[in-house]
């Protein structure tokens, strides 16, 4: 048993970082796609305010 203990205790740093690797990196693209969704609402308002057809 001490074997697999060791392997687990040798792969558990790694398993931890990517675990909040992967975390951060969700954390961005969700914020960059929240971002990108209210810049493009914004974009909206102001194009219909100026009277422009809107950007597809």
């Amino acid at each position: 048993m001490n074997a697999w203990q060791g392997v687990v205790w040798a792969l558990a740093p790694t398993v931890l970082v990517g675990l909040i690797f992967w975390w951060a990196m969700a954390a961005i693209v969700r914020a960059d796609r929240n971002e990108r969704k209210a810049y493009a609402k914004i974009e909206a308002e102001e194009r219909a305010k100026r009277g422009l057809p809107s950007k597809n």
